[in-house]
């Protein structure tokens, strides 16, 4: 077995997988190490919402036969009123979406290694060259990257992330059918992602329907363990409870049941990455983290910082005298800030501020959306100030003053 290559990926996600891809399409000796077995994969990892819209899907020439379900709009509710946006999406069979990027980077002649388990980096001379798996198994590669998500067992031991407790966010999902996607009182999610602000059912965060076809759908809720959270949470709820709770009070779920082993958790955190390189080593996906912090979508962002892991790795590879020393490898934070997480800043205020809000706040907040126009609302969506002035009101000023407390205070974004 090969034991060097150009690039050694560890975790075969969304973001590890399409940077294999770009860089097997490249030319490039590249091999994954993936902790999960190659018979079940992706099974402890198929935790995704897997959410996304016509873009993703072209630009990363994804196949019809990994979506589960092509949807024409997303739904917003708060706890007594809705509003709904025509937007094209797709919600994705997420295991079926990952086995298709490791089957399409194989046939390119990436290299993948299951059953492996990412344990350290291998250091020489203070810089990473290769990777420690399974205890005393080794790989060697001019370049190394970390796309294990949260446990970045590579990137935090190179001291490349430091991820906060108290910006961790947990979710659960569950596929279900028997529900009632078009109950008379709420909105007709036929074809639909919904999203729901009620602070009931996901205290600090959010919960959702996304129509999977007929009268089934992934179900879930997440929230952000932070001041949102601690604010309206139950002392004795843990995010079970929520889900349950939300089953039992919600007219749709009535005649509802689980479908047998479609359980989902998963966690990432939401911050400003402080780093995500250093010499011969990149950090993507959840790692970085990636996630969009307003609504949680993950797949197009880890897709993207992939591709421009692979673009930054491309640019030092080949030429052959130019070293991936953390100065070379600088563009791929440059490209981060620019494609993959532009106003990453602004959105993780804006997403403190929409988590502090309470429930007749949500309320309200449907009437707004529906007064404004489309442009405004694209606007305030990446984070332009005068767009989000427009949706707030007098009576929003105390919220403001326990917003800017706690983001001074506790330094939230960081």
């Amino acid at each position: 077995m090969n034991n060097r290559y150009d690039v050694v990926i560890a975790g075969a996600g969304p973001a590890g997988g399409q940077c294999a891809r770009d860089l097997a399409a490249r030319g490039y000796d590249v091999v994954v190490l993936e902790t999960e077995s190659e018979d079940e994969f992706p099974r402890q990892s198929n935790k995704s919402t897997a959410g996304t819209f016509p873009s993703m899907m072209a630009s990363f020439g994804v196949p019809d036969d990994v979506v589960m379900q092509y949807t024409d709009s997303v739904v917003l509710e708060s706890p007594t009123d809705h509003y709904v946006r025509e937007q094209p999406g797709a919600v994705l069979e997420f295991a079926d979406f990952k086995r298709f990027l490791v089957e399409d980077s194989r046939a390119d002649g990436a290299e993948y290694r299951f059953d492996a388990r990412v344990t350290a980096p291998i250091m020489e001379n203070g810089e990473i060259v290769g990777v420690r798996y399974n205890g005393d198994e080794e790989v060697y590669g001019d370049i190394v990257i970390d796309a294990t998500g949260p446990a970045a067992p590579l990137a935090k031991k190179l001291g490349v992330v430091d991820l906060k407790r108290e910006n961790h966010a947990i979710g659960i999902e569950y596929e279900f059918e028997g529900i009632d996607i078009d109950r008379p009182g709420f909105a007709d999610l036929n074809d639909a992602m919904m999203l729901r602000l009620d602070h009931e059912l996901a205290p600090g965060g959010y919960s959702w329907i996304f129509h999977t076809g007929e009268d089934t759908a992934k179900v879930g809720l997440c929230y952000i363990q932070n001041g949102g959270h601690k604010q309206y949470a139950r002392d004795d709820f843990a995010i079970d409870d929520y889900l349950t709770h939300w089953l039992e009070t919600d007219p749709r779920f009535r005649n509802a049941t689980p479908l047998e082993g479609k359980q989902h958790r998963g966690s990432a955190h939401i911050q400003l990455p402080e780093k995500m390189h250093t010499d011969r080593f990149m950090a993507i996906g959840d790692t970085v983290p990636t996630v969009d912090p307003l609504w949680g979508e993950g797949i197009n962002k880890c897709m993207q910082s992939g591709r421009a892991a692979a673009a930054t790795a491309d640019s030092c590879l080949k030429h052959g005298n130019l070293e991936p020393t953390a100065e070379n490898l600088e563009v791929y934070d440059t490209l981060w800030h620019r494609d993959v997480a532009p106003n990453q800043r602004k959105r993780l205020l804006m997403t403190q501020m929409l988590y502090l809000a309470p429930n007749e706040r949500y309320d309200k907040l449907m009437a707004d959306l529906r007064r404004l126009d489309d442009d405004t609302l694209a606007s305030a969506n990446r984070g332009s100030i005068p767009a989000i002035l427009s949706l707030l009101e007098p009576s929003d000023i105390p919220m403001l003053a326990q917003f800017a407390k706690e983001r001074f205070s506790l330094d939230w974004f960081r």
